[in-house]
């Protein structure tokens, strides 16, 4: 997602630990994660709390920020883990099956929404260019297993390839895919 610039510099001063550029972020975005809260919890202490505990949690974190994921998109990821946490330790602190199944429900009734589509959506293009930066029969089998669907027979029909042969490619492919990834996360 693509910040504006101004954003982005702000993020940047707040990861140098600049006081001002952190009041910046938490004002911009501060009735985006507000709203978001509000909708989940439905009551407006528990989203405010939730809200300053979500930009607590941010700026001690904000190193870990990786900028290949729109920075609203992170607070509202923070904010939705801790609306889960705090649902979690009600239940836990609930002893009654009736006040668990309710909190259950509203885990299911809270899942997933359209910032869980935005972050499935990113990951998912992050995913798709890394394929394409794989060696051409490394992204083949790729993408013959998991966008086709395809099983290890009907790849080794298509590829006219032995079924041992299509299994390595595809345990290579995966090996590199994942070394990719886990390169661009830190």
């Amino acid at each position: 997602m693509a910040e504006t610039a101004v954003i982005i510099e702000k993020i940047k001063l707040a990861q140098d630990g600049d006081q001002h550029a952190f009041r910046y972020l938490l004002e911009f975005f501060w009735n985006d994660v507000y709203g978001f809260m509000l909708q989940r919890t439905q009551n407006e202490n528990d989203a405010e709390e939730l809200t300053v505990r979500c930009f607590g949690k941010a700026f001690e974190k904000i190193l870990t920020y990786n900028e290949i994921y729109g920075f609203k998109t992170w607070l509202t990821t923070i904010a939705k883990n801790l609306h889960i946490d705090q649902i979690r330790k009600k239940t836990n602190s609930n002893i009654t099956t009736e006040d668990s199944q309710e909190v259950v429900q509203k885990i299911a009734d809270s899942a997933p929404g359209p910032e869980d589509d935005l972050i499935r959506k990113q990951r998912l293009e992050t995913l798709l260019n890394t394929i394409k930066n794989l060696k051409p029969h490394y992204r083949e089998v790729i993408q013959l297993k998991y966008l086709q669907e395809l099983s290890i027979k009907q790849m080794t029909e298509k590829l006219n390839s032995s079924e041992s042969t299509v299994k390595v490619k595809l345990m290579r492919a995966r090996k590199l895919l994942a070394e990719i990834l886990a390169t661009q996360h830190n």
